[in-house]
């Protein structure tokens, strides 16, 4: 079972640690357990619950109401509100829920409301990639499992590829040749399939590589089709000190493209960047270089 402190919850849920000891005392509605030094530990349920309590909150309930709820009632109240047309905090808290509880029909309902309120780019920007970053929050403080995160990644990759599929852009005049790999042995590939949609989306040719592509394979497309930029991510792979070389490999043999970097290993690292080479390191790069 996951444990984490009050400190995760109040990062978590947005809860200051303060106001939930209070609502622990006043109120029992957060029963934690304790260590032999009388420190207080939370499990997954305590998670939900705070979650679900922060949710409600947010949008009217007072807590002294909260409290008399049983777990069903808030659950049904929470969905509720989750499915409706609400602002990108409280699509991003059902997911999380959504998430947790590895429930897919609720996921589909609050991402289906989500594009038809703000449009599909921007349910991606707003609401999937500040989500995706709370992923990363709760696996490091120990609250989600691999099996949950393979879920709810695996939802949304779902999303981008028919997003992709239901394009219908014709290419622009002047368009430009993208070309979208991952290294060899990388296979996080949500931000090469969002990069694919919004470049084709804006009338570009794409030519999408995929996961883990071996170098001598893409230097071969490298000489077929002379891109003019070429896309990856470094997440997990290379490792970090076979980055750097790496990249200098690529300048080395793509001259002729400029190269888009991205990821983990890449942002906010200290990488020395080639003269045909850029970082992306928010979306807005990308699409200021596409020319939105």
């Amino acid at each position: 079972m996951n444990s984490y402190s009050i400190k995760d919850l109040e990062q978590l849920s947005g809860i200051k640690a303060h106001t939930l000891r209070i609502w622990e005392q006043r109120y029992n509605i957060i029963s934690p357990k304790r260590t032999d030094t009388n420190i207080r530990t939370y499990d997954g349920e305590d998670l939900k619950l705070v979650l679900n309590i922060s949710l409600l909150k947010d949008h009217g309930y007072k807590i002294s109401e909260i409290s008399k709820l049983t777990m069903e009632d808030m659950a049904q109240e929470v969905l509720k509100i989750s499915t409706k047309p609400l602002n990108y905090p409280d699509q991003i808290q059902g997911l999380t829920l959504s998430m947790i509880d590895l429930e897919e029909d609720r996921f589909r309902q609050i991402i289906n409301v989500s594009v038809q309120q703000f449009g599909f780019e921007n349910t991606m920007i707003n609401i999937i990639y500040p989500f995706l970053s709370r992923i990363g929050v709760l696996w490091v403080t120990g609250s989600i499992g691999s099996a949950q995160e393979h879920f709810i990644t695996s939802l949304i990759r779902q999303k981008l590829i028919a997003a992709i599929d239901g394009l219908d852009a014709e290419l622009i005049s002047g368009s430009k040749t993208f070309l979208l790999f991952l290294p060899e042995g990388e296979f996080h590939e949500l931000s090469l399939l969002f990069a694919n949609y919004i470049i084709r989306a804006r009338g570009n040719r794409v030519i999408y590589l995929g996961q883990s592509l071996p170098f001598d394979d893409l230097v071969f497309i490298y000489k077929t089709k002379q891109p003019d930029y070429i896309f990856t991510s470094f997440t997990s792979v290379p490792a970090n000190h076979e980055v750097q070389p790496f990249v200098n490999r690529m300048a080395k043999s793509f001259p002729a493209s400029q190269l888009l970097l991205t990821g983990f290993q890449v942002v906010g690292q200290d990488i020395d960047i080639p003269e045909n080479a850029s970082v992306i390191n928010q979306i807005t790069d990308l699409l200021r270089i596409i020319g939105n």
